[in-house]
């Protein structure tokens, strides 16, 4: 994953703490070079804000945005906010399917599907292959990372033909997969860095809080800590709805 906490440091010629944070972290992510969000693309901006696209999303999206840019060599130019509208709808998906809210903040909002389980699976195995060797990992999480992606393998070749009880034994198989690895992601993680994602999860959820029930709403709070910790992991998901 790439840098993920906006510096108050940076150029902050946009309005409104959502839109600074926004150019200041874009600033950073385009090496100092100061891109201003003014004009359409503090419209752009402001729109994702009153969207309730929390700003994780959103730095996220700059981070897949220039490290795409990044692999294909074209650095030479600054990367535009504009750029970046496609990943950030995209992750606002995603985010939205994880934490169990639609865009006007009820449960079970469920966008259109975009890769079949078959590449899910491939995409799963070779970002647990990475993180397998990954010095940073304690080792007890990075020798489960390898049994994961030895077991999603095996489910390859079935998972291209799996229907009906099949199918769902082999979701049911994934969930629990993604469970365990999360628990044992928790468990070797450093407290400091669970309590940042921990404040970090609540800011993202913070305008649907008045309209979720508690119960829904802990369920969601979980799930984006750990969407959170995923990605400072380098972990995949594996759970596939």
């Amino acid at each position: 994953g790439g840098m993920r906490r906006p510096s108050n440091a940076a150029g902050t010629f946009a309005t409104g703490c959502y839109c600074r944070d926004v150019e200041a972290y874009l600033c950073r992510r385009n090496a100092g070079h100061l891109i201003r969000i003014v004009g359409p693309a503090f419209e752009l901006v402001r729109g994702w804000e009153e969207e309730e696209i929390p700003l994780s999303v959103v730095l996220r999206a700059i981070d897949r945005t220039v490290e795409r840019r990044e692999a294909a060599g074209k650095r030479w130019r600054p990367v535009r906010i504009e750029f970046c509208e496609a990943d950030v709808l995209a992750g606002f998906d995603e985010w939205r399917r994880a934490v169990g809210v639609s865009a006007a903040g009820r449960e079970g909002g469920q966008p259109a599907r975009r890769k079949s389980l078959a590449a899910h699976l491939d995409h799963a195995v070779l970002a647990l292959t990475v993180a397998q060797g990954n010095s940073r990992h304690p080792p007890a999480l990075g020798a489960l990372a390898g049994q994961v992606a030895g077991e999603l393998d095996a489910l390859r070749a079935a998972a291209k033909t799996a229907r009906g009880g099949a199918r769902r034994r082999l979701l049911a198989r994934l969930a629990e997969i993604e469970g365990a690895l999360m628990m044992v992601a928790r468990d070797t993680a450093d407290a400091a860095l669970l309590e940042a994602i921990r404040q970090e999860a609540e800011r993202d959820l913070a305008p649907y809080r008045r309209r979720m029930p508690p119960g829904a709403l802990r369920q969601a709070l979980q799930a984006g800590a750990d969407r959170l910790l995923r990605e400072r992991l380098d972990l995949p998901r594996i759970a596939f709805e």
